[in-house]
C-alpha cells in the first residue's frame, strides 16, 4: 500500500563520538533508506518528543507519516515496532447519513463500518433550510460545523466498540457535496445556492485534523468539487468507477435531493447537476419517511390487492409507519401498470374501489391507515421528470444515443435500493438493456477508501477536474419543453420505453401501436 499515510519501524544507530548526527537527521536518513523519497517535515511538537523518548526506546522506534499535500509530515513517534498498527478512515459525508469506514492501511482490509444520521438534520431535512439557518451568522455556522464533526465522531465512537483504534488513525478522506464540505470547514454555504454560484472553497485539500476538531494525529483530505452542485462525492464516484479510464461510453447517475450526472470515457467527461427534490427520501409525501424500521420499501399489486414489504419486519411485529423512496417508486409503477393511474399520473377511480377520496383529494390506502394522495403522485412525477431530462439532455449535448452507452452506473443510497424495473416503468431511468445498468452502491465512500490507500490517485483527481465540462441544465433552450414531456408516465414518447409498453400490454391487454 502507498496511501496517504505511512508507518515505519526504524532501528536507529546510537550516537557516538564518531557519529554525531542529530536525532532529527538520524530519523530523516533512516526514512530515506526505507524508501521514503519525498521530503519529510518534523514539526516542533515532534522534535520536543525526541528526548528522552529515543533514549528510553533504545533507539528502536516507529514513526507515523501523514501526507499534507506537499510532503510527508511526521505526526507520531512510538517506542518499539508498532508498524503493523496502521489505520485510516474513509468518510461519506451525506446530507442525511454519515458513513465512516475503518481500514487497515497495511493490508487494505475493512475492519469496520458505522453510520449515523447527520446531526445537521435538526436544522432541516433539506439542505436549503440549513444554509439559511446559518447565513451571515458565525455563531450558528459554528453550531452546524460542530454538528457535522460530532456526526463523524459518533461513527468513530461506534467503531471503537469493536476496534478501539480510531483515534490512532493517521489520515482521513472525506467525500461529500459542496455544501457539506463548506459546513465541515465552518464556511458559509449560501454561495452554493445563490447566484453567481462562486463557492468559497472548491479544493480545500489537506487540512490538519486538529484544526477541524477531529481526533486524529494526521491530516483530513476533502475531495474537491467541480461546481456548486457537483461536489466531491461525485469526483469520488469517478475514482471508484474509473469511468475516466474506460474506452466505452459510461453514464454515472447519482440521484437524491439533487441529481448529479456524468457521461464520458477516457477522452471526454460531460457533467451536470440539478435539483430533483426531497420526494426521493420521502419528503413532501404525506406519509413519506426515510428508509428506517417501519418504512414500506417495496410494493406489488397482484389480484387487485396491494402487498407491501416493511423494513425491519422479519419478525412480523413491526407495523408500517410510512413509505420511503424505493417504496414510492414501486407504488407509482404498480398503480400505472394496473391502470389505476393514467399516463398523467391521475387516479382512475372507476378501475378499483380501493381508490377513495379523503381531505378533498383522491388517494389509495397502501397499508392500514396509510394513504398515498394525488398530490403525492404529482410531486413525485416532477422529481422523476427532473431525473429523466438530466440524462436526456446530457446525451443530446454529447451527441450520443442511449444505445451507445456501455454502462449506466446508478449510485447513492437511493440507487442502491430502488427497483430498476420500477424506475424504468415510471420513466425515471432510461429503458435500456438491464445488464448494462450497474448498481454502483456508495461510490462516494468507495472512492474515499481507494484514495486513502493510494496516494497516486491525487493526480487522477486533477485529471478528472481538468477534463470535466459542466453543463447548466436550466440554460438549455428547450429545458421546459423537455420537462413537460418527461412528466408523463413513462414519457409522452412511448417509443422511448418499449419494455414498459410491453408490460402494459401484458398486464392490461392494451396496445399502444
Amino acid at each position: 500500500m502507498r496511501g496517504l499515510s505511512r508507518k515505519l519501524y526504524l532501528d536507529l544507530s546510537v550516537p557516538t563520538e564518531e557519529d554525531q548526527r542529530s536525532d532529527q537527521q538520524r530519523i530523516l536518513e533512516a526514512l530515506s533508506a526505507e524508501g521514503v523519497k519525498e521530503e519529510v517535515h518534523i514539526p516542533v511538537r515532534m522534535l520536543r518528543q525526541l528526548y528522552p523518548l529515543l533514549d528510553r526506546a533504545g533507539w528502536k522506534i516507529t514513526v507515523s507519516l501523514s501526507w499534507n499535500g506537499e510532503k510527508w509530515e511526521l505526526v507520531d513517534i512510538e517506542s518499539g515496532d508498532t508498524a503493523r498498527q496502521h489505520y485510516g478512515l474513509a468518510v461519506d459525508l451525506g446530507s442525511t447519513t454519515v458513513v465512516v469506514r475503518l481500514l487497515d492501511c497495511n493490508s487494505g482490509e475493512i475492519l469496520g463500518e458505522e453510520s449515523c444520521f447527520n446531526k445537521q438534520i435538526q436544522w432541516g431535512t433539506d439542505i436549503l433550510s440549513r444554509i439559511f439557518f446559518c447565513k451571515d451568522d458565525r455563531k450558528k455556522l459554528e453550531e452546524i460545523r460542530l454538528a457535522t464533526v460530532e456526526s463523524i465522531i459518533e461513527c468513530m465512537d461506534k467503531l471503537d466498540v469493536k476496534h478501539p483504534v480510531s483515534r490512532k488513525c493517521l489520515s482521513m478522506v472525506v467525500a461529500g457535496n459542496t455544501t457539506m464540505i463548506h459546513f465541515l470547514l465552518g464556511i458559509d454555504a449560501f454561495c452554493v445556492f445563490y447566484t453567481p454560484h462562486a463557492v468559497h472553497a472548491d479544493r480545500p485539500g489537506f487540512q490538519p485534523a486538529k484544526d477541524l476538531d477531529i481526533p486524529l494525529n494526521g491530516y483530513v483530505y476533502c475531495y474537491p468539487a467541480k461546481s456548486n452542485y457537483l461536489g466531491g462525492d461525485i469526483i469520488s464516484g469517478m475514482i471508484e468507477t474509473e469511468l475516466y479510464k474506460k474506452d466505452g461510453i459510461s453514464v454515472f447517475f447519482d440521484i437524491g435531493t439533487n441529481g448529479e450526472l456524468v457521461i464520458g470515457n477516457k477522452d471526454f467527461l460531460l457533467c451536470g447537476a440539478g435539483a430533483a427534490g426531497p420526494a426521493l427520501e420521502g419528503g413532501v409525501v404525506h406519509t413519506g419517511m426515510r428508509a428506517d424500521a417501519g418504512a414500506v420499501d417495496s410494493v406489488r399489486i397482484r389480484g387487485g390487492k396491494i402487498h407491501v414489504h416493511v423494513i425491519g419486519n422479519s419478525s412480523g411485529k413491526i407495523s408500517p409507519k410510512g413509505i420511503c423512496g424505493s417504496g414510492i417508486v414501486d407504488l407509482i409503477a404498480e398503480l400505472f401498470l394496473e391502470g389505476w393511474i393514467d399516463i398523467r399520473g391521475k387516479f382512475s377511480p372507476e378501475k378499483t374501489n380501493l381508490i377513495q377520496k379523503r381531505e378533498g383529494q383522491l388517494c389509495i390506502e397502501y397499508a392500514p391507515g396509510l394513504y398515498f394522495y394525488q398530490k403525492d403522485i404529482d410531486e413525485f412525477i416532477l422529481t422523476k421528470a427532473a431525473a429523466h431530462i438530466m440524462v436526456e439532455i446530457m446525451l443530446r449535448e454529447s451527441g450520443l444515443e442511449l444505445n451507445q452507452a456501455d454502462r449506466f452506473y446508478v449510485a447513492g443510497s437511493f440507487g442502491k435500493y430502488v427497483s430498476v424495473e420500477s424506475a424504468i416503468t415510471i420513466g425515471m431511468y432510461p429503458d435500456m438493456e438491464r445488464e448494462k445498468m450497474i448498481n454502483a452502491g456508495n461510490s462516494s465512500l468507495e472512492g474515499a477508501q481507494k484514495l486513502l490507500l493510494n496516494k497516486e490517485l491525487l493526480a487522477d483527481i486533477d485529471q478528472i477536474l481538468e477534463e470535466m465540462t459542466y453543463i447548466q441544465f436550466a440554460e438549455v433552450d428547450d429545458f421546459l419543453e423537455q420537462m413537460v414531456a418527461a412528466q408523463a408516465l413513462p414519457h409522452t414518447d412511448y417509443k422511448k420505453y418499449p419494455t414498459v409498453m410491453e408490460k402494459l400490454k401484458k398486464r392490461q391487454n392494451i396496445c399502444f401501436y
